[in-house]
């Protein structure tokens, strides 16, 4: 049946007061659009609802049953239309974020603590997950927003899929005070890939671009010690253990601290992007337009020349 809700929120007012007229006074229309509102219904569910008297009107049998499901499904869309009023003004509701470790740390964990300061009524779930994960999370509904490595296939060339912020970051090489010779030289490609290497894991999509820019350049690269973690790339080269290859954005306190330093690479390797990601033809939700604000302001402030350089530092 192609019944409009407005049917039978006129019908529930008439049954609750009793009378058209009292109905009528309390929607804020005619009596007689009352009336043909009800006669409607009644045509539409092929039975009366009202019996009519000269004192007012009273429910059928059938109306009593009808009322009674009417008044609950009213109530249910009432308590919904709440809470979506509610969330809106982000006051309940929740958010789900897919990025991986890194991104997680230097660039997620300052701006989710300006969002739940602000918003602490929202629920924030966090998955950590590799950018590939990532796609398929958004395709299946099953994250809001997700970061990933715009430099990969499987986000970059996927059409259903909407960048709404893009953050450049730089792929540089770095070692400790066991390779202080090698401070201010520019080091060849092939001179690099000479020296003791640690890379992250084989799957990683940031060693697959570095190793794909060696490739283009007909340089072969391959590590020592191969590890899961970006910190532990920075902590391993500061004790000398080798040259990591680590993001420049998300090493600036080691790099402050002089636990390590860039090498000069000739040429240097071409900068990339992490994308803050959404399904196409999805609009986002109010909480990741207010994050998407949160992490915009958050850049702005990192990159500007007062601005604290703490973590993040395009």
């Amino acid at each position: 049946m192609d019944i409009r809700l407005e049917l039978y929120r006129i019908f529930c007012s008439a049954a609750k007061q009793k009378s058209f007229s009292a109905a009528a006074r309390e929607l804020y229309m005619t009596q007689s659009a009352v009336s043909q509102a009800i006669s409607q219904l009644e045509n539409q569910v092929g039975t009366p609802l009202f019996l009519r008297t000269s004192k007012g009107v009273s429910l059928t049998a059938e109306g009593k049953i009808l009322y009674e499901y009417a008044r609950s499904a009213l109530g249910l869309i009432h308590t919904a239309e709440e809470k979506l009023q509610r969330m809106a003004k982000l006051e309940l509701g929740e958010l789900r974020i897919c990025a991986g470790d890194t991104v997680s740390k230097y660039l997620l964990l300052p701006c989710l603590e300006v969002f739940h300061d602000q918003f602490p009524q929202v629920t924030l779930n966090i998955i950590n997950r590799t950018s590939s994960e990532g796609v398929k999370l958004l395709q299946n509904g099953q994250a809001d927003i997700a970061f990933l490595n715009l430099a990969s296939n499987d986000s970059l060339g996927n059409s259903s899929l909407e960048i709404q912020l893009s953050i450049p970051v730089h792929d540089i090489f770095v070692a400790g005070s066991r390779f202080s010779h090698l401070k201010g030289q520019f080091l060849t490609l092939s001179e690099i890939s000479a020296l003791p290497l640690i890379l992250l894991e084989n799957k990683a999509n940031s060693r697959k671009y570095v190793q794909q820019f060696f490739q283009e350049h007909n340089v072969k690269i391959e590590p020592d010690i191969e590890l899961g973690s970006h910190e532990l790339l920075l902590e391993f080269a500061g004790i000398g253990l080798g040259i990591s290859c680590v993001i420049r954005e998300f090493s600036q306190d080691y790099l402050a601290a002089g636990t390590v330093f860039e090498l000069k690479t000739a040429p240097s390797i071409l900068p990339r992007s992490i994308g803050m990601c959404s399904l196409k033809g999805v609009s986002l939700s109010a909480a990741a337009k207010e994050f998407r604000s949160i992490v915009t302001a958050h850049l702005g402030v990192l990159q500007s020349p007062s601005g604290i350089r703490r973590n993040f530092n395009p």
